[in-house]
């Protein structure tokens, strides 16, 4: 009796209007809940768990995510010592702001959000092997795609044959040494990150990429996902020899023209009374269609098109 009180009660709402998120996938659970009114933080934590919620929903949306494994996590605090992580028993499409995680730096739980779930420890080690040593990479994400597994089992490693390639930027590489479950494995893994890559490449194993902030990180990921998958389709053409490969001086050419305001997330390619950058463009159009799909991703937006508006609640929408 409870159960079906339960049912009927908090996710009857959701079900009423059904949205595709991911192959089979019928749910439409909102990413701003209404549950996150119930979380003690501030209003820029709220919006940063809005954020990572979302980029949980996009990576389910690309068919990047692995059951309820892998990892997006964000730092929410000054002194670097909180962080929010996903549920572990939960699948990405079903991580909102509100059930997210707040963990310390060995995985403590400090805020337990709105579900009953925990911290998967070993991912956690993973990921908080470089956040903390790696302070101004505000966000982290860690997928095992087939494309990105499988470069990461090259010997070549990730070739700069493509635009996306050098887009990423610099790339590290981690030999796989098991499961992460030690504190030398943790240290070994900060080492081979390095001080300036923002992708790592964990051989045999998939991918870890950071970003300044969580635009910077998502947007950094469909980079390296895309060279990955251009590379693996170049491999099956089995004539590597037929691969025109960039000058040496084309990668610092191009991060140069995408740096050009010094913010490290992506240059200033637009005029106007709000310049953004190109990661905060491609990054509203994602929340706008997020917003258009009915999930509420209770995203600030600097720009709206006329259509967007025309499509989406007055009451659905937050502006700078």
């Amino acid at each position: 009796m409870a159960s079906s009180k339960v049912l009927k009660g908090d996710f009857a709402k959701t079900l009423e209007s059904t949205v595709s998120i991911a192959g089979p996938h019928q749910y439409k659970f909102p990413i701003c809940d209404d549950d996150l009114n119930g979380i003690n933080a501030s209003q820029e934590e709220k919006e940063l768990r809005c954020k990572l919620a979302a980029v949980y929903r996009l990576i389910d949306l690309h068919g990047w995510s692995n059951n309820v494994f892998n990892h997006v996590t964000v730092n929410v605090s000054k002194d670097h010592t909180q962080f929010l992580i996903n549920p572990f028993g939960l699948m990405f499409y079903e991580v909102s702001a509100s059930n997210l995680i707040k963990v310390d730096l060995e995985g403590n739980i400090l805020e337990q959000g709105s579900t009953d779930y925990g911290c998967f420890i070993p991912g956690w080690l993973l990921q908080s092997a470089i956040h903390a040593a790696r302070p101004d990479l505000q966000c982290l994400i860690h997928v095992h795609t087939p494309a990105g597994t499988a470069v990461s089992s090259m010997k070549c490693g990730l070739l700069e044959c493509s635009q996306d390639v050098l887009i990423a930027g610099e790339v590290a590489y981690h030999p796989f040494n098991g499961i992460v479950m030690d504190e030398e494995e943790r240290k070994s893994i900060a080492e081979s990150m390095g001080p300036t890559a923002k992708t790592l490449i964990l051989q045999n194993h998939g991918l870890l990429v950071g970003g300044v902030n969580i635009q910077d990180a998502y947007c950094r990921l469909t980079n390296v996902m895309s060279a990955c998958e251009v590379q693996v389709r170049l491999m099956a053409s089995g004539n590597l020899d037929n691969v025109i490969m960039p000058k040496e001086d084309t990668l610092e050419k191009v991060q140069d023209a995408i740096s050009r305001d010094h913010t490290g997330d992506g240059g200033r390619m637009t005029k106007g009374d709000k310049p953004m950058s190109v990661k905060e463009i491609q990054f509203e159009g994602e929340m706008r269609m997020l917003d258009i799909m009915g999930l509420k991703t209770g995203y600030k937006y600097k720009k709206m098109p006329k259509a967007f508006l025309e499509m989406i609640s007055d009451k659905d929408v937050r502006k700078e």
